[in-house]
């Protein structure tokens, strides 16, 4: 049986979706014969453009922050590997944000909260999504006096 080789495998992940680097390392490690064999391959990948942590970033904000916040979206990057500098290159602005958690919240309550033990239901709904508490409070607040005077 031939196995592929360590080039071989990484270009099969990167074929089927941009991967960060420590993502990458941490799938192709099993595979290799020691750790610098890996980073020269790594640092190769890199160089001809065919692994970047900056297009990993992008694709990775792009598909999560219309339902997260950019607190989640900075830790699930962090996890992936992903310097904080270059994340936060692709976060949401303020105004984005508090778009996308407006959107959140009218998807999930249809009403505005009758009480406070639903306000704070709603409002742990969207920390919990990764916004921030100042954005959480904006949002409730915007929210539901937009619907009310439709």
């Amino acid at each position: 049986m031939n196995t592929p080789s360590l080039k071989a495998r990484a270009l099969a992940i990167l074929a089927r979706r941009e991967a960060g680097r420590e993502e990458l390392r941490r799938k192709l490690a099993p595979h290799a014969a020691d750790a610098a064999e890996l980073d020269t391959l790594l640092d190769e990948l890199a160089a001809q453009g065919w692994q970047s942590d900056r297009r990993f970033a992008e694709m990775w904000v792009n598909g999560k922050s219309r339902k997260h916040g950019r607190l989640r979206l900075q830790q699930d990057l962090a996890a992936r590997g992903v310097a904080r500098e270059t994340a936060a290159a692709f976060l949401p602005d303020a105004e984005a944000e508090l778009a996308n958690a407006v959107a959140v919240l009218r998807k999930k309550f249809k009403t505005a909260p009758a009480d406070a033990a639903e306000r704070a239901k709603q409002m742990r709904f969207l920390a919990y999504r990764g916004f921030a508490a100042d954005t959480v409070q904006r949002a409730l607040r915007q929210a539901w006096t937009d619907t009310e005077s439709d």
